[in-house]
């Protein structure tokens, strides 16, 4: 039972971080990640569909793969939390931070990172990418992060071919930025706590 409070209190905290990156950072001021999520933030920059349903519809064929292939009750989590984030960002208020590009890279990057890393700790994730690179890391040679880095190599490439290369180029300052908030949550905080 312990268990399962720590794991719904990080992927709450997740999700609501993840919120902040995306509301206060990077919709308002039209910039991209990678994954699914930013997917669906080029959909929404070139459609205006509300990113929530985007979030939803974009991810259900990778939890369904989810449900098949890696584990029923991570694919369940992880579609909980993602109806979590899809909701936090369509009700929740939340101020825009800044106009300045590279803290909205940095700092968008980072709060979106945090809420992956969290969720993660969670034992789940906010995107459907992560299920599809550890379906094929299962089935290929490839390791999961180089398969997530493939996907956003190629999601960069359409941004810069539809939006802008200006666009593309902060994208990946953003994805840069969350990978590596990530990694320090994932990891960086086991070190930390084995030091102390």
């Amino acid at each position: 039972m312990k268990g399962l409070i720590r794991r719904f209190i990080l992927t709450v905290l997740g999700i609501l971080s993840a919120s902040v990156g995306l509301k206060s950072f990077l919709l308002p001021n039209g910039f991209l990640d990678g994954g699914v999520t930013g997917v669906s933030l080029l959909t929404n920059l070139l459609s205006g569909i509300d990113i929530s349903i985007l979030l939803i519809v974009f991810n259900l064929p990778f939890i369904m793969l989810g449900i098949r292939h890696i584990n029923v009750r991570f694919a369940v989590q992880t579609l909980l939390a993602i109806l979590g984030l899809a909701l936090s960002l369509r009700f929740l208020e939340m101020p825009i931070i800044t106009d300045d590009k590279l803290l909205i890279s940095g700092f968008g990057g980072f709060f979106l990172g945090a809420g992956i890393g969290l969720s993660i700790r969670g034992g789940c994730v906010l995107d459907g990418t992560e299920i599809m690179a550890i379906y094929l890391g299962k089935k290929t040679s490839l390791a999961v992060g180089d398969i997530v880095l493939i996907l956003n190599i190629l999601i960069f490439g359409v941004a810069a071919a539809v939006v802008d290369i200006e666009t593309a180029l902060y994208a990946i300052l953003t994805y840069f930025a969350a990978s590596k908030t990530i990694d320090f949550i994932i990891h960086g905080l086991e070190e930390y706590t084995a030091l102390t």
